[in-house]
């Protein structure tokens, strides 16, 4: 009955477990890094994550597309385990021009990546670089760097394949990334090269992928051989209209929560940044987890939409919305107390976060900002981004903020910042855009958002 009543299905349970090993994990890898790492590297740490997250501005928001594109054609076809397709034939070609139009963006984006955020980082620690204290630097990050851009690469695949109906399967693959990119991010801090935890915790992911990648092979290499001709997805006109949009609120959602960590680190240094950095890693896991049930219904939302049932569609995300956050609810509590007990029963790691008022602010916000996102999966699923406004007002007003406040009330500020930005204007905000939306399909049967997209 509990687990009914929560939705834990097959793919949220997996998804669940594959996030709650990378809390494990992330948690094992903060009382490493506060045990061999200093607090001035710590902020090295948390920075460079922080920069190589910004291959969210390279992806552009695909990976969703690519899910939609598999989602809405799948409907039309039967995929068998040898790899083999049946069906319409038409949907079987628009599946292989998906896969084949993937591939294709990726590889750009993956050597633009390489080519571009190697040199930045370099530049940006270079001149931020603290002379009292010198950290090693370079090579973690320019290791750290190079895998993100093979991670990149990987990601349509693992996109594709779950928009295919392989959401249980990806999940399971998720949660054996999870155990093995822990390990080696606990080895590498345990043999004394923390700094190259992020680059070997990417290395770790890409080869579990590849490994799930190979029992697809002959599915993956039969699509990438398919000749399209007529029917192939017009990138222009069907992708761009929709990508461009989602490209932009991708794009956003790094300054929402990601800036505050490189503008602290060049505002107050790198004691600082490593605080918020650890503090905003713990409530963005409370994210990670709580979405386990929204993302795995997003194959099922695309394709309840191309069969048109929508009145199905909106039960099934209702019930998701209330599962989910109830869970964030729970965690978040205890997350809270957790920090409050952890200022008496371990001071060493309570100096490397926020203060429990601090962190309970970032807690707030990450659950508007959690809301925020099931709300844009359910919408985007019409292959449509309502979203594009709230997302540059969130993220502008954040920018601006932080830019202001950091550098005066250092951590103090940007909490209270990213709180305004979220809660306090981004989730009314979104809230509305919403409301109209799920109006206008219920009513008319599709999704018009409020920018007036033709589709």
């Amino acid at each position: 009955m509990m687990r009914r009543s929560l939705g834990l299905d097959g793919p949220v349970v997996y998804t669940f477990l594959a996030r709650l090993v990378g809390i494990v994990g992330s948690t094992g890898t903060v009382l490493l890094i506060v045990r061999f790492l200093s607090p001035v590297e710590q902020g090295y740490y948390y920075t460079l994550l922080s920069l190589v997250s910004l291959q969210l501005v390279f992806e552009l928001g695909f990976s969703f597309v690519i899910q939609q594109l598999a989602a809405h054609e799948c409907v039309h076809l039967e995929l068998h385990p040898d790899g083999t397709i049946s069906g319409d034939p038409v949907a079987h070609a628009r599946l292989a021009s998906a896969l084949q139009l993937s591939l294709r963006w990726y590889t750009v984006a993956a050597a633009a990546m390489a080519l571009i955020l190697a040199p930045l980082g370099f530049v940006f620690f270079a001149h931020h670089q603290m002379g009292t204290t010198p950290v090693a630097w370079q090579g973690p990050w320019l290791a750290a760097a190079l895998a993100s851009a093979v991670g990149l690469w990987c990601t349509p695949f693992y996109s594709f394949i779950e928009g295919c109906g392989e959401v249980r399967a990806v999940a399971a693959m998720r949660l054996r990334q999870g155990a093995v990119a822990a390990a080696f991010a606990w080895a590498a801090l345990l043999l004394h090269h923390g700094l190259y935890a992020p680059a070997v915790v990417i290395v770790a992911q890409v080869g579990t992928g590849l490994l799930f990648l190979r029992g697809r092979r002959h599915l993956l290499a039969g699509l990438l051989r398919h000749q399209a001709r007529e029917a192939a997805i017009r990138w222009n006109r069907e992708v761009w209209p929709f990508q461009w949009r989602i490209a932009v609120s991708w794009m956003c959602s790094y300054f929402t929560a990601q800036v505050f960590i490189p503008i602290i680190f060049a505002s107050r240094g790198p004691i600082e940044a490593g605080q918020m950095g650890m503090s905003l890693s713990v409530s963005g896991y409370l994210i990670m987890l709580a979405l386990g049930w929204t993302t795995t219904k997003t194959t099922p939302f695309g394709r309840l939409i191309a069969r048109g049932e929508f009145q199905a569609l909106d039960r099934l995300f209702r019930r998701t919305l209330a599962q989910s956050f109830t869970v964030f609810s729970i965690m978040a509590l205890g997350a809270c107390g957790a920090v409050i007990l952890v200022q008496g029963l371990a001071p060493r790691l309570a100096t490397r976060m926020v203060s429990p008022m601090l962190f309970a602010i970032l807690v707030v916000a990450s659950g508007a900002n959690f809301v925020v996102q099931s709300l844009a999966i359910l919408l985007r699923s019409f292959k449509r981004e309502p979203f594009l406004i709230q997302s540059l007002v969130v993220a502008a007003l954040t920018l601006l903020m932080a830019t202001l406040t950091a550098a005066r009330w250092g951590n103090a500020g940007a909490a209270i910042s990213y709180f305004v930005a979220t809660a306090v204007i981004g989730l009314p905000l979104a809230w509305s855009i919403f409301v109209r939306a799920r109006r206008t399909y219920l009513a008319v049967g599709e999704l018009v958002t409020c920018e007036g997209e033709a589709g």
